[in-house]
């Protein structure tokens, strides 16, 4: 009788100390230090007591502020052809420059771009077309190729471009923005919302099958729609 009690004991000893050593186990899997990478090293500020004073960081010398000197201040420049809104250097002939998507959509409301332009204006046009927007028509490939042969009617008039690449919504604000003789012809509602903030060069867009314009100093031509 004793024996077997002896073996009960022994046997619940050794469970017990299977379950304290698993549990263990498990405590010390969650504590595992992980290696760090790209641990960058702490640096001495400069201004610490232990560098040397020729390596220690000079303190900066504030300039006291005179009261009766003049501010200056930048004042942006605007061009002398703007009277307020309106500019001066317009009139025709005009000069329009023409984007990618003008050029597609009015193959697409089959419009004849001269001619529209004209019946917009009531003036003679002269339609512009950058080198930049001229690469971005050869890039479209053979599916646009109605739109290069019209790119390169005689009748427009072809602007040399000096920047890199092919990207021409920079190229054309920029112009657009040293040069205030020219109309901007787009579709693009980014470039149109670029071109608004600058003061005194219309837009022409397409709508209802026509050409109209906006910002235009008389508000002559086609009627808004």
């Amino acid at each position: 009788m004793t024996s077997i009690v002896n073996a009960s004991t022994t046997h619940e000893g050794k469970g017990r100390r299977f379950h304290s050593d698993l549990w263990t186990n498990i405590l010390t899997m969650g504590k595992q230090k992980t290696k760090k990478f790209a641990v960058m090293k702490r640096m001495i500020n400069l201004k610490d007591n232990r560098i040397k004073d020729k390596d220690r960081a000079k303190p900066k010398e504030k300039k006291k502020k005179d009261p009766s000197a003049l501010k200056e201040r930048e004042v942006t420049k605007y061009p002398s052809c703007l009277f307020f809104q309106y500019n001066t250097q317009l009139g025709p002939p005009y000069h329009v420059i023409v984007d990618t998507n003008f050029i597609n959509f009015s193959i697409k409301a089959k419009l004849d771009i001269v001619q529209s332009m004209m019946d917009c204006l009531y003036a003679k046009c002269i339609p512009c077309i950058t080198d930049c927007v001229m690469a971005e028509i050869e890039k479209l490939g053979m599916k646009y190729r109605v739109a290069l042969r019209i790119a390169k009617d005689p009748r427009f008039e072809r602007l040399p471009c000096t920047h890199k690449g092919t990207y021409a919504d920079d190229c054309l604000v920029q112009r657009v923005t040293q040069h205030k003789c020219y109309i901007l012809a787009t579709v693009d509602r980014d470039l149109k919302r670029r071109v608004r903030k600058i003061p005194g060069v219309p837009i022409m867009y397409i709508s209802n099958h026509r050409f109209n314009i906006e910002r235009m100093p008389d508000d002559y031509g086609a009627p808004r729609s």
